[in-house]
Protein backbone atom coordinates (compact mmCIF):
# COMPACT_ATOMS: atom_id res chain seq x y z
CA UNK A 1 0.00 0.00 0.00
CA UNK A 2 2.41 2.45 1.24
CA UNK A 3 4.70 1.42 -2.09
CA UNK A 4 1.57 2.07 -4.41
CA UNK A 5 1.09 5.74 -2.48
CA UNK A 6 4.83 6.19 -3.17
CA UNK A 7 4.37 5.73 -6.64
CA UNK A 8 1.60 7.54 -7.48
CA UNK A 9 3.20 10.32 -6.18
CA UNK A 10 6.44 9.79 -8.12
CA UNK A 11 3.90 10.17 -11.16
CA UNK A 12 2.28 13.23 -10.04
CA UNK A 13 5.25 15.01 -9.56
CA UNK A 14 7.00 13.79 -12.62
CA UNK A 15 3.94 15.16 -14.22
CA UNK A 16 3.78 18.29 -12.92
CA UNK A 17 7.52 19.45 -13.23
CA UNK A 18 7.13 18.42 -16.94
CA UNK A 19 4.39 20.34 -17.21
CA UNK A 20 6.10 23.63 -15.85
CA UNK A 21 9.14 23.17 -18.38
CA UNK A 22 7.37 21.73 -20.89
CA UNK A 23 4.18 23.86 -21.19
CA UNK A 24 5.61 26.93 -23.11
CA UNK A 25 7.17 24.61 -25.60
CA UNK A 26 3.33 22.96 -26.39
CA UNK A 27 2.65 26.14 -27.87
CA UNK A 28 2.52 26.11 -31.25
CA UNK A 29 5.25 28.81 -32.13
CA UNK A 30 9.10 28.35 -30.34
CA UNK A 31 10.44 31.99 -30.65
CA UNK A 32 13.87 32.29 -31.70
CA UNK A 33 16.24 35.05 -30.72
CA UNK A 34 16.12 36.64 -33.90
CA UNK A 35 12.30 36.90 -33.94
CA UNK A 36 12.56 37.95 -29.97
CA UNK A 37 14.65 40.24 -31.70
CA UNK A 38 12.75 41.37 -34.16
CA UNK A 39 9.38 41.95 -31.82
CA UNK A 40 10.72 44.08 -29.36
CA UNK A 41 12.26 46.89 -32.06
CA UNK A 42 8.60 46.74 -33.98
CA UNK A 43 7.09 47.35 -30.62
CA UNK A 44 9.59 49.18 -28.08
CA UNK A 45 7.98 52.52 -26.45
CA UNK A 46 11.32 53.98 -26.43
CA UNK A 47 12.39 53.25 -30.21
CA UNK A 48 9.18 54.71 -30.99
CA UNK A 49 10.65 57.80 -29.19
CA UNK A 50 14.01 58.26 -31.04
CA UNK A 51 12.24 57.64 -34.13
CA UNK A 52 10.46 61.11 -33.20
CA UNK A 53 13.83 62.73 -32.09
CA UNK A 54 14.83 61.79 -35.59
CA UNK A 55 11.71 63.70 -37.14
CA UNK A 56 12.22 66.31 -35.05
CA UNK A 57 15.28 66.70 -36.20
CA UNK A 58 14.77 66.43 -39.80
CA UNK A 59 12.06 69.02 -39.69
CA UNK A 60 14.81 71.41 -38.23
CA UNK A 61 16.69 70.76 -41.19
CA UNK A 62 13.44 71.80 -43.21
CA UNK A 63 13.54 74.97 -41.21
CA UNK A 64 16.76 75.76 -41.49
CA UNK A 65 17.18 75.27 -45.15
CA UNK A 66 13.60 77.56 -45.64
CA UNK A 67 15.40 80.52 -43.85
CA UNK A 68 17.10 80.81 -47.00
CA UNK A 69 13.92 82.06 -48.47
CA UNK A 70 12.62 85.62 -48.16
CA UNK A 71 9.45 86.06 -46.37
CA UNK A 72 6.22 86.88 -47.79
CA UNK A 73 3.39 88.35 -45.05
CA UNK A 74 -0.61 89.62 -45.60
CA UNK A 75 -1.93 92.11 -43.66
CA UNK A 76 -5.69 93.28 -43.19
CA UNK A 77 -7.45 95.02 -40.66
CA UNK A 78 -11.07 96.28 -39.96
CA UNK A 79 -10.84 99.20 -36.81
CA UNK A 80 -13.24 102.32 -35.77
CA UNK A 81 -11.75 105.41 -34.75
CA UNK A 82 -13.88 107.37 -32.13
CA UNK A 83 -13.58 111.28 -30.60
CA UNK A 84 -10.92 113.64 -32.34
CA UNK A 85 -8.54 111.81 -34.20
CA UNK A 86 -6.52 112.50 -37.34
CA UNK A 87 -7.39 110.33 -40.51
CA UNK A 88 -4.60 108.77 -41.58
CA UNK A 89 -5.73 109.18 -45.29
CA UNK A 90 -7.47 112.44 -44.76
CA UNK A 91 -5.01 113.64 -42.74
CA UNK A 92 -8.17 115.63 -41.68
CA UNK A 93 -9.63 116.08 -37.46
CA UNK A 94 -12.58 114.08 -37.27
CA UNK A 95 -14.68 113.91 -34.51
CA UNK A 96 -17.14 111.72 -35.76
CA UNK A 97 -16.86 107.65 -35.60
CA UNK A 98 -14.73 106.36 -38.64
CA UNK A 99 -14.42 102.69 -40.16
CA UNK A 100 -10.77 102.47 -41.20
CA UNK A 101 -9.55 99.54 -43.44
CA UNK A 102 -5.99 98.46 -43.99
CA UNK A 103 -4.58 95.91 -46.50
CA UNK A 104 -0.96 94.86 -47.03
CA UNK A 105 1.72 92.59 -48.32
CA UNK A 106 5.16 92.57 -46.80
CA UNK A 107 8.25 90.65 -47.80
CA UNK A 108 12.07 90.35 -45.82
CA UNK A 109 14.91 88.37 -47.58
CA UNK A 110 18.30 88.17 -45.20
CA UNK A 111 21.30 88.94 -47.50
CA UNK A 112 24.02 88.39 -45.11
CA UNK A 113 24.26 87.53 -41.45
CA UNK A 114 27.48 86.51 -40.93
CA UNK A 115 26.74 83.20 -42.69
CA UNK A 116 25.09 82.19 -39.78
CA UNK A 117 21.68 80.77 -42.14
CA UNK A 118 24.61 78.96 -43.74
CA UNK A 119 26.24 77.22 -40.58
CA UNK A 120 22.40 76.68 -39.28
CA UNK A 121 21.89 74.25 -42.03
CA UNK A 122 25.19 72.63 -41.69
CA UNK A 123 24.57 71.75 -38.31
CA UNK A 124 21.08 70.84 -38.93
CA UNK A 125 22.09 68.20 -41.26
CA UNK A 126 24.72 66.89 -38.49
CA UNK A 127 22.22 66.94 -35.69
CA UNK A 128 19.98 64.87 -38.04
CA UNK A 129 23.09 62.47 -38.66
CA UNK A 130 23.89 62.09 -35.15
CA UNK A 131 19.99 61.89 -34.33
CA UNK A 132 19.71 58.50 -37.13
CA UNK A 133 23.00 57.00 -35.04
CA UNK A 134 21.01 57.64 -31.43
CA UNK A 135 18.40 55.51 -32.94
CA UNK A 136 20.54 52.71 -34.55
CA UNK A 137 22.42 52.74 -31.09
CA UNK A 138 18.83 52.55 -29.25
CA UNK A 139 18.14 49.30 -31.36
CA UNK A 140 21.50 47.75 -30.38
CA UNK A 141 20.56 48.56 -26.65
CA UNK A 142 17.18 46.40 -27.17
CA UNK A 143 18.92 43.98 -28.93
CA UNK A 144 21.55 43.48 -26.59
CA UNK A 145 18.73 43.08 -23.21
CA UNK A 146 16.90 40.60 -25.28
CA UNK A 147 19.45 38.76 -25.55
CA UNK A 148 20.58 39.07 -22.20
CA UNK A 149 16.93 38.30 -21.28
CA UNK A 150 17.02 35.42 -23.53
CA UNK A 151 19.95 33.48 -22.08
CA UNK A 152 18.36 33.92 -18.57
CA UNK A 153 15.27 31.58 -19.76
CA UNK A 154 17.68 29.45 -21.50
CA UNK A 155 19.59 29.42 -17.93
CA UNK A 156 16.18 28.66 -15.57
CA UNK A 157 15.02 26.01 -17.94
CA UNK A 158 18.13 24.31 -17.24
CA UNK A 159 17.75 24.96 -13.46
CA UNK A 160 14.65 23.52 -13.58
CA UNK A 161 15.71 20.56 -15.30
CA UNK A 162 18.53 20.08 -13.22
CA UNK A 163 15.86 20.02 -10.01
CA UNK A 164 13.50 18.31 -11.68
CA UNK A 165 16.49 15.38 -11.85
CA UNK A 166 17.39 15.74 -8.41
CA UNK A 167 13.66 15.81 -7.30
CA UNK A 168 13.29 12.13 -9.25
CA UNK A 169 16.21 10.88 -7.82
CA UNK A 170 15.24 11.34 -4.28
CA UNK A 171 12.17 10.15 -5.08
CA UNK A 172 13.38 6.74 -6.38
CA UNK A 173 15.58 6.57 -3.29
CA UNK A 174 12.66 7.45 -0.89
CA UNK A 175 10.90 4.05 -2.40
CA UNK A 176 14.24 2.35 -2.38
CA UNK A 177 15.45 3.16 1.79
CA UNK A 178 11.25 2.60 1.88
CA UNK A 179 11.29 -1.08 1.11
CA UNK A 180 14.71 -1.54 3.24
CA UNK A 181 13.33 0.01 5.95
CA UNK A 182 9.75 -2.04 6.21
CA UNK A 183 12.25 -4.98 5.37
CA UNK A 184 14.59 -4.06 8.96
CA UNK A 185 17.37 -3.11 6.62
CA UNK A 186 17.45 0.23 7.56
CA UNK A 187 15.86 2.30 10.35
CA UNK A 188 13.11 4.50 9.65
CA UNK A 189 15.82 7.50 10.63
CA UNK A 190 16.78 6.81 7.02
CA UNK A 191 13.41 6.93 5.36
CA UNK A 192 12.76 10.17 7.37
CA UNK A 193 16.26 11.64 6.25
CA UNK A 194 15.57 11.17 2.30
CA UNK A 195 11.69 12.37 2.71
CA UNK A 196 13.41 15.87 4.18
CA UNK A 197 15.99 15.86 1.57
CA UNK A 198 12.80 15.16 -1.33
CA UNK A 199 10.97 17.97 0.30
CA UNK A 200 13.58 20.25 0.44
CA UNK A 201 14.48 19.56 -3.55
CA UNK A 202 10.60 19.41 -4.22
CA UNK A 203 11.51 23.78 -3.10
CA UNK A 204 14.02 24.37 -4.60
CA UNK A 205 12.00 22.81 -7.97
CA UNK A 206 9.72 24.99 -6.84
CA UNK A 207 12.11 28.12 -6.83
CA UNK A 208 13.53 27.04 -9.96
CA UNK A 209 9.91 27.29 -11.64
CA UNK A 210 9.25 30.47 -9.94
CA UNK A 211 12.71 31.68 -11.71
CA UNK A 212 12.10 30.46 -14.73
CA UNK A 213 8.23 32.41 -14.70
CA UNK A 214 10.09 35.47 -13.54
CA UNK A 215 12.68 34.96 -16.78
CA UNK A 216 9.78 34.64 -19.19
CA UNK A 217 8.40 37.94 -17.25
CA UNK A 218 11.14 40.33 -17.87
CA UNK A 219 11.83 39.17 -21.80
CA UNK A 220 8.17 39.40 -22.74
CA UNK A 221 8.41 43.28 -21.18
CA UNK A 222 11.22 44.10 -22.78
CA UNK A 223 9.96 42.67 -26.15
CA UNK A 224 6.39 44.82 -25.06
CA UNK A 225 4.08 41.47 -25.73
CA UNK A 226 0.56 41.73 -24.54
CA UNK A 227 -0.12 40.08 -21.12
CA UNK A 228 -2.43 37.49 -22.44
CA UNK A 229 0.38 35.86 -24.73
CA UNK A 230 2.04 32.90 -23.50
CA UNK A 231 5.37 31.79 -25.72
CA UNK A 232 8.41 29.99 -25.07
CA UNK A 233 11.58 30.31 -27.02
CA UNK A 234 13.37 27.90 -28.86
CA UNK A 235 16.56 26.33 -27.30
CA UNK A 236 19.21 26.28 -29.45
CA UNK A 237 22.07 23.78 -29.55
CA UNK A 238 24.89 25.33 -27.82
CA UNK A 239 28.22 23.52 -26.56
CA UNK A 240 31.36 24.58 -24.87
CA UNK A 241 34.65 22.82 -25.61
CA UNK A 242 37.80 23.53 -23.55
CA UNK A 243 39.82 25.01 -26.67
CA UNK A 244 37.25 27.71 -27.18
CA UNK A 245 38.95 30.32 -25.17
CA UNK A 246 38.00 33.51 -27.40
CA UNK A 247 41.13 34.38 -30.08
CA UNK A 248 40.33 37.99 -30.63
CA UNK A 249 42.31 40.46 -27.86
CA UNK A 250 40.30 43.20 -26.30
CA UNK A 251 42.02 46.05 -28.74
CA UNK A 252 41.26 43.90 -31.79
CA UNK A 253 37.92 43.80 -31.54
CA UNK A 254 37.86 47.65 -30.27
CA UNK A 255 39.95 48.64 -33.49
CA UNK A 256 36.80 46.97 -35.68
CA UNK A 257 34.27 48.34 -33.07
CA UNK A 258 35.00 51.64 -33.12
CA UNK A 259 34.61 51.99 -36.79
CA UNK A 260 31.03 49.92 -36.53
CA UNK A 261 29.38 51.34 -33.56
CA UNK A 262 27.27 54.16 -34.09
CA UNK A 263 27.50 56.34 -30.15
CA UNK A 264 31.20 56.50 -31.60
CA UNK A 265 29.96 57.88 -35.07
CA UNK A 266 27.37 60.32 -33.05
CA UNK A 267 29.55 61.66 -30.71
CA UNK A 268 32.32 61.94 -33.78
CA UNK A 269 29.12 64.12 -35.64
CA UNK A 270 28.12 65.86 -32.36
CA UNK A 271 31.82 67.71 -32.10
CA UNK A 272 31.34 68.74 -36.01
CA UNK A 273 27.62 70.30 -34.78
CA UNK A 274 29.47 72.02 -31.68
CA UNK A 275 32.14 73.67 -34.51
CA UNK A 276 29.11 74.67 -36.33
CA UNK A 277 27.00 76.20 -33.39
CA UNK A 278 29.98 77.88 -32.70
CA UNK A 279 30.37 79.32 -36.39
CA UNK A 280 26.63 80.57 -35.92
CA UNK A 281 27.58 82.65 -32.59
CA UNK A 282 30.57 84.08 -33.83
CA UNK A 283 28.67 85.27 -36.37
CA UNK A 284 26.47 87.01 -34.50
CA UNK A 285 29.24 89.64 -34.54
CA UNK A 286 29.17 90.46 -38.26
CA UNK A 287 26.80 93.25 -39.90
CA UNK A 288 23.51 92.25 -40.92
CA UNK A 289 22.09 93.02 -44.66
CA UNK A 290 18.70 92.45 -45.43
CA UNK A 291 15.79 94.01 -48.05
CA UNK A 292 12.10 94.49 -47.35
CA UNK A 293 9.77 95.59 -49.57
CA UNK A 294 5.71 96.38 -48.89
CA UNK A 295 2.85 97.15 -50.76
CA UNK A 296 -0.50 97.92 -49.68
CA UNK A 297 -3.41 100.15 -49.45
CA UNK A 298 -6.53 101.35 -46.99
CA UNK A 299 -10.07 102.92 -47.01
CA UNK A 300 -11.64 105.61 -44.56
CA UNK A 301 -15.05 106.67 -43.95
CA UNK A 302 -14.29 109.91 -43.45
CA UNK A 303 -12.78 110.17 -46.91
CA UNK A 304 -15.62 112.78 -49.53
CA UNK A 305 -15.69 113.20 -52.72
CA UNK A 306 -17.67 115.85 -54.72
CA UNK A 307 -20.57 114.46 -56.65
CA UNK A 308 -22.44 117.46 -57.43
CA UNK A 309 -22.24 121.35 -57.30
CA UNK A 310 -24.67 124.00 -57.52
CA UNK A 311 -24.50 128.09 -57.77
CA UNK A 312 -26.34 129.99 -55.08
CA UNK A 313 -25.31 132.96 -56.33
CA UNK A 314 -22.36 135.92 -55.36
CA UNK A 315 -20.54 137.30 -52.08
CA UNK A 316 -18.88 140.27 -52.08
CA UNK A 317 -14.95 139.89 -51.60
CA UNK A 318 -14.44 143.80 -51.03
CA UNK A 319 -14.65 147.14 -52.28
CA UNK A 320 -12.38 149.01 -54.65
CA UNK A 321 -10.93 152.58 -53.74
CA UNK A 322 -13.59 153.54 -56.49
CA UNK A 323 -16.18 152.46 -54.80
CA UNK A 324 -16.81 149.40 -57.05
CA UNK A 325 -17.75 145.55 -55.32
CA UNK A 326 -15.90 142.59 -56.01
CA UNK A 327 -17.93 139.62 -56.12
CA UNK A 328 -17.55 136.42 -56.49
CA UNK A 329 -20.00 133.19 -57.16
CA UNK A 330 -21.03 130.98 -54.04
CA UNK A 331 -21.26 127.45 -54.92
CA UNK A 332 -22.76 124.62 -52.81
CA UNK A 333 -21.04 121.26 -53.17
CA UNK A 334 -22.60 117.79 -52.24
CA UNK A 335 -20.24 115.07 -51.27
CA UNK A 336 -20.00 111.63 -50.56
CA UNK A 337 -17.92 109.36 -48.70
CA UNK A 338 -15.32 108.17 -51.51
CA UNK A 339 -16.19 104.34 -53.08
CA UNK A 340 -13.99 101.78 -51.61
CA UNK A 341 -12.75 100.81 -54.77
CA UNK A 342 -11.33 104.24 -55.62
CA UNK A 343 -9.76 104.66 -52.38
CA UNK A 344 -8.01 101.40 -52.63
CA UNK A 345 -6.63 102.85 -56.12
CA UNK A 346 -5.96 106.13 -54.89
CA UNK A 347 -4.11 105.40 -51.54
CA UNK A 348 -1.65 102.79 -52.89
CA UNK A 349 1.65 102.70 -51.01
CA UNK A 350 4.48 101.26 -52.03
CA UNK A 351 7.87 100.97 -50.05
CA UNK A 352 11.69 98.92 -50.96
CA UNK A 353 14.74 99.45 -49.21
CA UNK A 354 17.96 97.92 -47.46
CA UNK A 355 18.85 97.75 -43.99
CA UNK A 356 22.07 97.46 -42.31
CA UNK A 357 22.70 96.78 -39.08
CA UNK A 358 25.87 96.73 -37.04
CA UNK A 359 26.26 95.04 -33.92
CA UNK A 360 27.94 97.33 -31.34
CA UNK A 361 26.62 96.83 -28.06
CA UNK A 362 23.53 94.38 -26.88
CA UNK A 363 24.81 93.45 -23.01
CA UNK A 364 27.37 91.21 -24.18
CA UNK A 365 25.04 88.80 -25.80
CA UNK A 366 27.19 87.57 -28.56
CA UNK A 367 30.26 87.08 -26.48
CA UNK A 368 28.58 84.83 -23.86
CA UNK A 369 26.92 83.08 -26.62
CA UNK A 370 30.33 82.59 -28.18
CA UNK A 371 31.08 81.58 -24.47
CA UNK A 372 29.01 79.20 -24.23
CA UNK A 373 29.43 77.20 -27.70
CA UNK A 374 33.09 76.75 -26.89
CA UNK A 375 31.89 74.83 -24.00
CA UNK A 376 29.62 73.35 -25.70
CA UNK A 377 32.24 72.33 -28.03
CA UNK A 378 34.75 71.49 -25.74
CA UNK A 379 32.08 69.27 -23.62
CA UNK A 380 31.53 67.26 -27.27
CA UNK A 381 35.46 66.30 -27.56
CA UNK A 382 35.48 64.74 -23.82
CA UNK A 383 32.31 63.09 -24.59
CA UNK A 384 33.45 61.65 -27.58
CA UNK A 385 36.20 60.66 -25.50
CA UNK A 386 33.72 59.22 -22.80
CA UNK A 387 32.16 56.74 -25.48
CA UNK A 388 35.37 55.65 -26.88
CA UNK A 389 36.87 54.75 -23.22
CA UNK A 390 33.24 53.27 -22.32
CA UNK A 391 33.51 51.19 -24.98
CA UNK A 392 36.98 49.70 -24.65
CA UNK A 393 36.49 49.11 -20.80
CA UNK A 394 32.88 47.25 -22.05
CA UNK A 395 34.73 45.22 -24.20
CA UNK A 396 37.76 44.49 -22.15
CA UNK A 397 35.28 43.80 -19.67
CA UNK A 398 33.29 41.33 -21.48
CA UNK A 399 36.67 39.68 -22.83
CA UNK A 400 37.79 39.00 -19.45
CA UNK A 401 34.45 37.34 -18.05
CA UNK A 402 34.54 35.58 -21.13
CA UNK A 403 38.04 34.15 -20.11
CA UNK A 404 37.03 33.91 -16.64
CA UNK A 405 33.55 31.40 -17.33
CA UNK A 406 35.43 29.54 -19.97
CA UNK A 407 38.00 28.77 -17.19
CA UNK A 408 35.68 28.30 -14.51
CA UNK A 409 32.72 26.14 -17.42
CA UNK A 410 35.89 24.14 -17.75
CA UNK A 411 37.08 23.41 -14.24
CA UNK A 412 33.40 22.79 -13.28
CA UNK A 413 33.15 20.39 -16.09
CA UNK A 414 35.91 18.23 -14.50
CA UNK A 415 34.38 18.97 -11.15
CA UNK A 416 30.18 17.73 -11.85
CA UNK A 417 32.17 14.55 -14.11
CA UNK A 418 34.42 13.79 -10.75
CA UNK A 419 31.15 14.53 -8.53
CA UNK A 420 29.16 12.41 -10.52
CA UNK A 421 30.93 9.06 -9.72
CA UNK A 422 31.32 10.03 -6.61
CA UNK A 423 27.69 9.78 -6.23
CA UNK A 424 27.09 7.05 -8.11
CA UNK A 425 29.77 5.16 -5.76
CA UNK A 426 27.94 7.09 -2.78
CA UNK A 427 24.52 5.71 -3.60
CA UNK A 428 25.47 2.16 -4.36
CA UNK A 429 27.17 1.88 -1.11
CA UNK A 430 24.33 3.34 0.50
CA UNK A 431 21.75 0.86 -1.14
CA UNK A 432 23.62 -1.37 0.53
CA UNK A 433 23.65 0.37 3.70
CA UNK A 434 27.42 1.06 4.05
CA UNK A 435 26.74 4.72 3.96
CA UNK A 436 24.43 6.34 5.93
CA UNK A 437 22.05 9.27 4.56
CA UNK A 438 24.14 12.10 5.54
CA UNK A 439 27.00 10.88 3.89
CA UNK A 440 24.53 10.51 0.85
CA UNK A 441 22.66 13.64 0.88
CA UNK A 442 25.74 15.45 1.19
CA UNK A 443 27.34 13.92 -1.65
CA UNK A 444 23.95 14.88 -3.87
CA UNK A 445 24.22 18.18 -2.74
CA UNK A 446 27.51 18.78 -3.92
CA UNK A 447 27.04 17.20 -7.41
CA UNK A 448 23.96 19.14 -7.50
CA UNK A 449 25.71 22.65 -6.58
CA UNK A 450 28.34 21.94 -9.09
CA UNK A 451 25.68 21.58 -11.62
CA UNK A 452 24.27 24.56 -10.85
CA UNK A 453 27.54 26.58 -11.05
CA UNK A 454 28.53 24.87 -14.37
CA UNK A 455 25.11 25.86 -15.75
CA UNK A 456 26.12 29.56 -14.59
CA UNK A 457 29.43 29.46 -16.18
CA UNK A 458 28.38 28.28 -19.49
CA UNK A 459 25.31 30.93 -19.90
CA UNK A 460 28.09 34.10 -18.65
CA UNK A 461 30.14 32.59 -21.17
CA UNK A 462 27.75 32.50 -23.90
CA UNK A 463 26.71 36.07 -22.87
CA UNK A 464 30.27 37.54 -22.95
CA UNK A 465 30.83 36.15 -26.10
CA UNK A 466 27.62 37.53 -27.72
CA UNK A 467 28.69 40.52 -26.93
CA UNK A 468 32.17 40.56 -28.60
CA UNK A 469 30.65 39.52 -31.15
CA UNK A 470 28.67 42.26 -31.44
CA UNK A 471 31.12 44.50 -31.44
CA UNK A 472 32.68 42.75 -34.32
CA UNK A 473 29.98 43.52 -36.18
CA UNK A 474 28.19 40.18 -36.17
CA UNK A 475 24.75 39.53 -35.64
CA UNK A 476 22.66 38.23 -32.43
CA UNK A 477 22.10 35.07 -33.15
CA UNK A 478 22.60 30.95 -32.30
CA UNK A 479 22.93 30.18 -35.75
Amino acid sequence: MQSNKLTLIFIFLVFTSLSVSQGFAQQDRLWTLEECIDHAWENNLQLQQQKLSVDLAGENLTQSRANLFPSLNASASHSYNFGRTVDPFTNEFSTETVRTNNFGISTNLNLFSGLQVQNAIRQSRLDLDASQYDLERSYNDVALNVASAYLQVLFSIELVENAQNQVEISEQQVERTSKLVEAGTLPRGSLLTIQAQLATEELQLVNAENQLDLAYLNLSQIMFLPEDVEFAIAFPDVEITADEEPDRSPMKVYRVAINQQPEIRSADIRIASAERGLAISRGGRSPRLSLSGSYGSGYSEASLEIFDEQPTGLNQVFITNDGQQVLRPVTQFETRRKPFSDQLSDNLNRSLGLFLSIPIFNNYQVKTNIGRSQINLENARLQSQIVREQLFQTIQQSHADAVASLKRYVATEKNVVALEEAFRYTEQRFNVGMVNTLEYNDAKNRLSAAQSELLQAKYEYLFRMKILDFYMGNPLTFN
